[in-house]
């Protein structure tokens, strides 16, 4: 019997059917890449009950992804310093086209879209200049490279769009790399991670870290529905870090997020996510085998649960969901966590839900 997914595919191709949607391509909650048993890798939709919904093929490891906002397509971005972005056709798992970096550039993992899906952004290193790039890519025509504008500082990772708005923001780690040299951190006495926020191509505002913490690299980023940006960051110094994640409102100075002791995260946060509620951050240390709940309201660690390998988060109901490298889906409730392992599957660093942030809490 034919497949619903082969039927639909069919539809489409023959032009009998209407534009198709999330929910042909089995209405997944979130995204996520994974590597499989054989060696190979894949991008998986994950419904909201932790089904695996499709396995898509991946030319290389992945790193995170990014999903249109009103059709089932989803660009799957090669792992810091990959040139490749795939894009997706969800339904009939097959690829639309493969992006390629400019010369004398690599991907750093990460894009979203415009609040309408026709634009494209990518976070680039332009190494052969040690600057920061945004790539601009004309998603409505086939996905031309049409612009390119400065990311406002070094070694941009992640970029999220802010809730009702074309306005960017950009997590610029500071840290120089050039493919030669691998993935070496080139500057680390003089970097200067900010984060960027970008209005028609131009940046309108920057938020830096304090001179003594600016071995703090900013990684990684969640919005909540009210603007507010949470910073996931990397500690590149010798001593103890004096935080991991952090706060961050337009026309304000980064509020850093304390806990008793950092040193089992080994300096290292993961992702970054907002419970459903709003009320709590999510941070992953895959590195310390850690998941941190911050309150938001006092800006203190409000507890920990240990989970090997822990990384991809992302809100989902009742709380967040977190991924490990060890083939978990871990439901995160409170101080509750349930693990569902995922045999075949090792999960890559990130979760991308496919939440609407413009709508309501709900």
């Amino acid at each position: 019997m034919t497949s619903r997914r082969a039927f639909l595919a069919g539809l489409l191709a023959a032009g009998a059917a209407p534009a198709a949607t999330w929910a042909e391509a089995g209405g997944p909650a979130f995204l996520t890449a994974a590597a499989r048993n054989d060696g190979s890798f894949v991008l998986c939709g994950i419904s909201a009950q932790r089904d695996i919904l499709f396995e898509i093929p991946l030319p290389a490891r992945g790193h995170a992804a990014a999903a249109h906002p009103q059709r089932p397509e989803a660009v799957a971005f090669a792992r810091r310093p990959g040139t490749y972005a795939m894009v997706i056709d969800c339904v009939t798992g097959q690829p639309r086209k493969v992006l390629e970096a400019p010369a004398c550039r690599h991907f750093y993992g990460h894009g979203t879209f415009s609040r309408d899906g026709t634009w494209l952004f990518t976070t680039e290193n332009d190494y052969e200049n040690g600057e920061g790039r945004i790539g601009v890519w004309d998603a409505a025509h086939g996905y031309v490279r049409a612009a390119e504008f400065s990311s406002g500082g070094i070694g941009p990772h992640d970029l999220k769009r802010l809730p009702g708005t074309d306005t960017l923001v950009i997590a610029n780690g500071g840290i120089d790399t050039h493919p030669e040299s691998g993935r070496a951190k080139l500057n680390i006495p003089t970097m200067r991670p900010n984060l960027a926020y970008v209005v028609d191509d131009m940046v309108v505002e920057t938020a830096a870290m304090a001179p003594e913490w600016h071995k703090n690299s900013i990684r990684h980023l969640a919005v909540a529905r009210n603007g507010r940006v949470a910073i996931g960051m990397q500690w590149q110094g010798d001593t103890d870090p004096p935080a991991l994640v952090g706060l961050h409102e337009r026309g304000r100075a980064v509020t850093l997020l304390t806990a008793p002791d950092l040193r089992p995260m080994q300096g290292y946060v993961g992702s970054v996510a907002f419970t459903q509620d709003e009320q709590q951050i999510i941070a992953t240390s895959p590195r310390g085998g850690l998941i941190q709940h911050y309150d938001v309201s006092t800006g203190a660690l409000a507890f920990e649960t240990a989970f090997a390998d822990a990384c991809g988060a992302a809100s989902a109901a009742g709380g967040a969901l977190v991924t490990t490298g060890q083939g978990q889906l871990v439901r995160v409730t409170g101080q509750a966590t349930d693990a569902r392992p995922t045999p075949g599957l090792q999960w890559d660093n990130h979760l991308v839900s496919l939440r609407n942030i413009d709508q309501p809490i709900g």
